[in-house]
C-alpha cells in the first residue's frame, strides 16, 4: 500500500548557517553602527536569543532573521515569535522559539482535516510525525496537495513516499 509521513522539522545545520548570516548581515548594517546586539541560537532547544538596543532595532533584526532563513530555505512559519521582548537593563532582549516537529494537538488538527476531506485514506499520529495510507498513489497526492492549501501555521515536509 503506498503511504507517506507528513513532518514539520527545520534542519539544525541550515537554521545555524541562517543565523550566522544575519549576525554578518546586522555588523555590516549601518544603522547598527556602536550598537549593542547580540543574536545566539541555542541548539538544543531551537532558540533564538536576541539582544538590541530598542524596539525598533528588533523589528528589523527580525526582518532580516526572517529573509535570511527563507534564502536558506527555511518557512517564516517555523519561528514562533509569540512572546514579547521585554527591556532588561539598556537593551531589548526576546527569545525566538524554533517550531521544530509536531505537536500532539497540531498532528490532531492535520488528521481531523484529512479525515473531514472525504478521502480514502488513513492517516495515523506516530510520535512527532503522521502517517499517511492509501491505496492510490492518486489519493495520497490529494493529501498532499490538501494539506499545502490549508493553513496550519507551520511548515510541512512530506517525505518517505513508498508505492
Amino acid at each position: 500500500m503506498p503511504s507517506f509521513d507528513i513532518a514539520s522539522k527545520v534542519d539544525l545545520q541550515t537554521l545555524d548557517n541562517a543565523i550566522n548570516t544575519v549576525k554578518k548581515e546586522i555588523q555590516n548594517r549601518f544603522d547598527f553602527r556602536d550598537s549593542p546586539v547580540s543574536i545566539e541560537l541555542n541548539k538544543k532547544e531551537y532558540i533564538i536569543h536576541v539582544e538590541v538596543e530598542s524596539d525598533m532595532k528588533m523589528k528589523q533584526v527580525i526582518d532580516v532573521i526572517i529573509s535570511r532563513s527563507m534564502k536558506q530555505g527555511i518557512d517564516g512559519n517555523a519561528f514562533d515569535f509569540s512572546k514579547d521582548a521585554y527591556p532588561s537593563g539598556k537593551v531589548v532582549k526576546k527569545e525566538i522559539s524554533v517550531k521544530n516537529g509536531l505537536k500532539q494537538e497540531d498532528a490532531k488538527k492535520i488528521v481531523k482535516t484529512i479525515k473531514e476531506s472525504g478521502l480514502k485514506v488513513q492517516a495515523a499520529i506516530m510520535d512527532n510525525i503522521i502517517r499517511v495510507t492509501g491505496k492510490k498513489i492518486d489519493d495520497l497526492q490529494e493529501v498532499i496537495a490538501l494539506c499545502n492549501n490549508s493553513n496550519f501555521g507551520m511548515p510541512l515536509q512530506y517525505e518517505n513516499m513508498k508505492s
